[in-house]
């Protein structure tokens, strides 16, 4: 009878770990700062209710006008740039009421410390800024140019104006945009004290207005879905009404409800999201508006956009996604053509030695939102970043799946893939932590930045670059805020919410999608809560809201109804409730429903190829117990392609357990500030940073040793070396690196002007070395000839001393690109991003080539090349001053 017993007793426990009951209650959702429920959101006083499958109503208000605080930072700004004062030092003031502000000296910080009152200010306060700007003009009467801190130089010719930027609104440190911003100031009265009176804490009493959202838009021709969950149908049901509105007259989808015209990342990844199978005729023609050349075009862009800019290739992910909802043959050998020519000028410009490519992070492209300030946009051009690379691994993984059905050759493509994976396993992973470091970053020799990166790490999941092992860990144990899941953590000090300190809701859904694949409930559980509780409260798929409120206002820029937040929250629907995994030849079904979301589910008119489908899944879990199509058993729940005419899916899920993974809530977090060090003789120094434990000292990206003073004595030698310091925080939190200075023996570098060998260019521009610089365009010095001499035969880096006035430092599309070769050898791309529009006299170093010298003359060779056309096409011109040889 005992033995019975123990038998009847094991079985039930067997039992409760395969089956779980039915959710008490109407809880989809509960964490400490919201809950979802199945027909509402509820967080604090604001509620958002689901009143019909076509009605929402809401009282959320946003909270920011109520924290608005009287310390205010803030600091002037030449041409639109950071340049007035170091990184991170700012001028501070408490704001009292309206007034006017003391009269600051351009350059010069206060030396008397600011207290915060810790208070807040009313809304819409009016106050006038000013700044003396003479140290500037006298620099300009005196020599002709200014001077920056940080030795950088504004000809007087090319002095465009004064602003103000800072950390409160209507200000930002956003300084590329300052003139957009209307941040401008003005000198009134000639006397070179500049001025600008703005309104602080800006509230319009209407956006906390109750608010509802009806259905506006006939939505009939799209798929139908019903289910058992009236929040989730309304959120549907608005996401295809925000879908219509989206729908521009040429064809083509619009970005946003504040954003015109079609961006390549975010169009393909709403593509990818959801697009390919609602709309893949929009879908096709959208992506036809982003190609020039036979070549995908990379939007304007850090420095000129590509090659600083390198993520085009998510245009081969939307491309495959619309033949394999759509088995458009015509389609497929047009895409083909278009993603190999791509790929064959990032072969030759975005190549490690890694085995990774080289470019900023995928759709992260707002340099300090994700970036240390000290970087410039060529120091981003040589990052190597997860995400990016997870979207050129998959863009390989395309090309040769689209070989085999073409008949053509696909054995390179796999092969440059499986090298795109082992670089980012290699140099990517970081066992310790249980996830993938955010990307290396540096100068010449890389440092890890040990960040967590969201849609790079839900891409090696959904790309399978991670083992199930690493799928694994990567969910577990990846930091999740209260809010969701940010796109970087932890976060940087000193930088507004965007990119930084935010969340966006298409990272959001990849990030749910890849939790679904690796069979985590608790993961996916609190992601669908993040995405449904905005869209909710909201009455719209917002572009991003700020990770530490949830709030929709309060980061850099924002827009209602963001074509990609769009297609997140139908993806729900489709990939991961139903579980339609679109395949070359047809649908592998993997419903993933935790359950809290248990119950029926049904999309109706479904059209997938020729065929109309009619899709329904009841239950929860992560099985299938049964699936049928038109009531016969469907083998192996996978859908062939060829299938016409309506049909009839029925999926009963097997109610398993699938909550045994754990989640990693975390608070949001931020790290240390970088520290801002000097070097001087063998003296290496930083400022001292309040919070920090100790310091990591690195040379050449490697770690030398930790110390706890704010100081260290380095041993200069002939070889290059790259030093740089980072600031650990009491929980282990790693700042970003301080710039790194190069510690070695004067006279290790070798200056040749090129005015040697070509005639100078005789332009207007200043504080050039030698006796000139010339020009670089696409009909004038094509291929530059030098001869170089060294002592030695060995290892030597080269870069160039160059200009690019042709556009701003964040956007454009003219970054200058030249081919380098050294006796008669390619060697790899010289890369000249923009500067700033019509600075031709700030100069600055290319990126920097590694090459193997003889000793005595060596012939180098700046070429342009075919594969050296930028996305402008038209213009791709730098002035050259003169080559830099160092010997390794």
């Amino acid at each position: 009878m005992k033995n019975i017993l123990i038998i009847a007793f094991i079985f039930i426990l067997l039992q409760a770990c395969t089956t779980d009951p039915q959710p008490s209650g109407n809880t989809l959702y509960e964490g400490e700062q919201y809950t979802v429920l199945r027909d509402k959101v509820v967080q604090g006083g604001a509620e958002a209710v689901a009143l019909s499958p076509t009605r929402i109503t809401s009282n959320y208000k946003s909270p920011a006008s109520q924290t608005y605080r009287r310390l205010v930072e803030f600091k002037f700004s030449l041409n639109e740039k950071d340049n007035e004062l170091p990184v991170g030092v700012n001028h501070s003031l408490v704001i009292e009421g309206e007034g006017q502000s003391p009269v600051y000296t351009f350059g010069k910080k206060e030396d008397t410390p600011v207290q915060d009152p810790g208070t807040y200010l009313s809304p819409n306060t009016r106050y006038t800024f000013r700044v003396d700007l003479s140290p500037v003009i006298r620099q300009f009467d005196e020599q002709g140019y200014y001077t920056t801190y940080d030795g950088s130089t504004i000809a007087r010719t090319e002095f465009k104006g004064v602003y103000i930027a800072g950390g409160s609104e209507p200000m930002t440190w956003d300084f590329v945009n300052l003139d957009n911003r209307g941040l401008r100031m003005r000198d009134p009265d000639g006397d070179n004290i500049y001025e600008i009176s703005l309104i602080l804490n800006p509230f319009d009493e209407a956006m906390n207005a109750e608010k509802e959202w009806t259905l506006q838009n006939n939505i009939d021709a799209f798929p139908q879905f019903k289910s058992d969950i009236p929040l989730v149908d309304a959120l549907y049901n608005m996401s295809l009404d925000e879908t219509q509105m989206l729908k521009e007259a040429d064809g083509t989808f619009r970005t946003g409800a504040k954003w015109e015209g079609v961006w390549t990342r975010d169009v393909s990844y709403s593509i990818l999201l959801a697009y390919a199978l609602l709309e893949p005729e929009v879908a096709k023609t959208s992506l036809r508006r982003k190609v020039n050349r036979n070549r995908i075009i990379q939007d304007t862009g850090s420095g000129g956009a590509w090659p600083v800019s390198s993520d085009r290739t998510t245009w081969a992910l939307a491309a495959w996604e619309i033949y394999k909802t759509t088995g458009d043959q015509a389609w497929l050998e047009e895409a083909f053509e278009i993603i190999k020519n791509s790929v064959e000028d990032d072969q030759k410009t975005l190549a490690s030695s890694t085995g990774m490519y080289k470019g900023e992070s995928s759709f992260l492209d707002w340099r300090e939102q994700t970036y240390p300030k000290w970087m410039d946009n060529v120091d981003i051009y040589n990052s190597e970043n997860l995400g990016t690379n997870a979207v050129h691994f998959q863009t390989y993984q395309i090309l040769a799946q689209m070989s085999d059905i073409l008949g053509q050759p696909a054995g390179e493509y796999r092969a440059i893939a499986q090298q795109i994976s082992n670089g980012i396993n290699e140099y990517l992973w970081m066992n310790n932590e249980g996830y993938y470091a955010q990307y290396l970053y540096g100068r010449h020799h890389q440092n890890l930045s040990p960040r967590f990166e969201a849609l790079g790490e839900s891409f090696t999941v959904l790309f399978d670059i991670a083992s199930e092992r690493q799928k694994k860990a990567i969910m577990e144990k990846s930091p999740l805020t209260p809010f969701g899941v940010t796109c970087i953590y932890p976060q940087i000090p000193g930088i507004p919410p965007y990119h930084n300190n935010g969340i966006w809701p298409f990272v959001q859904a990849f990030w749910n999608i890849a939790a679904a694949k690796a069979g985590n409930e608790k993961v996916l559980n609190h992601g669908l809560g993040a995405l449904y509780r905005a869209a909710g409260l909201f009455l719209t798929n917002y572009e991003n809201f700020v990770a530490e409120t949830g709030d929709f206002l309060g980061t850099e820029i924002n827009s209602e109804r963001q074509l990609w937040s769009v297609a997140g929250n139908l993806a729900m629907v489709y990939k991961v409730f139903l579980g339609m995994d679109f395949q070359a030849d047809g649908i592998q079904f993997k419903p993933v429903i935790p359950a809290a979301y248990s119950g029926q589910k049904r999309l109706s008119r479904l059209k997938y190829h020729n065929a109309i489908l009619d899709i329904s899944v009841n239950g929860h879990g992560n099985r299938i117990r049964s699936i049928t199509l038109d009531g016969n058993e469907l083998e192996n729940a996978f859908l062939p392609a060829e299938l016409e005419g309506p049909h009839s899916i029925r999926i009963e899920m097997a109610n398993n357990v699938f909550s045994g993974d754990g989640i990693n809530l975390v608070e949001n977090r931020f790290s240390l500030p970088n520290p801002q060090a000097t070097l001087s003789g063998d003296q290496l120094e930083w400022t001292p940073i309040e919070g920090v434990d100790d310091y990591f000292i690195y040379k050449n990206g490697q770690k030398l040793k930790s110390v706890d003073d704010a100081s260290i004595k380095i041993r200069r030698t002939n070889e290059y070396a790259e030093y740089s310091v980072s600031a650990f925080d009491k929980d282990g939190f790693e700042s970003f690196i301080s710039e790194p200075l190069i510690g070695m023996e004067s006279g290790s570098e070798q200056i040749e002007e090129v005015e040697k060998y070509v005639s100078p260019a005789g332009l207007p521009f200043v504080n050039y070395s030698g006796r000139g610089f010339i020009s670089l365009t696409k009909v004038s010095n094509t291929q530059v000839n030098m001869d170089i001499r060294v002592k030695d035969h060995g290892e030597y880096l080269i870069d160039f001393r160059y200009s690019n006035g042709s556009g701003p430092w964040n956007t454009n599309n003219k970054c200058a690109i030249r081919s380098l070769y050294v006796n008669g050898e390619y060697q790899g791309v010289v890369v000249m991003p923009q500067r700033g529009q019509n600075e031709w006299s700030d100069w600055s170093f290319s990126n920097s080539l590694q090459v193997n010298l003889d000793r005595g003359k060596n012939e180098i060779s700046l070429r342009f090349e075919p594969w050296n056309e930028n996305m402008n096409v038209g213009v791709n011109r730098a002035m050259l001053d003169y080559v830099r040889i160092i010997r390794k």
